[in-house]
């Protein structure tokens, strides 16, 4: 891999991570912490969706962002001519 093909290479990696990163945050601090009295005013299967966000869809959301971020990595590895395969 040329130098200039790995520095692009690194970079659209690196803003890949921090996209995810900052969904992460939105979701962990922003709908468990600061949005938590709003997000209570709804209910999710009985339970107000604050408290829901914060002790189980969150975790949910992490699944789905580590399984988004799988997918995102291939695509950009076989952009990028590094896939395994």
């Amino acid at each position: 891999m040329k130098e200039e093909n790995a520095r692009a290479y690194w970079a659209a990696n690196l803003r890949l991570i921090l996209s995810y990163l900052a969904i992460w945050f939105a979701v962990s601090y922003g709908c468990g912490i600061l949005l938590v009295d709003e997000l209570n005013q709804i209910n999710l299967f009985g339970f107000k969706l604050g408290f829901w966000f914060a002790q189980q869809g969150a975790i949910y959301a992490f699944l789905v962002l580590i399984i988004m971020y799988a997918h995102s990595m291939n695509k950009l590895d076989r952009k990028f001519d590094v896939h395994e395969d």
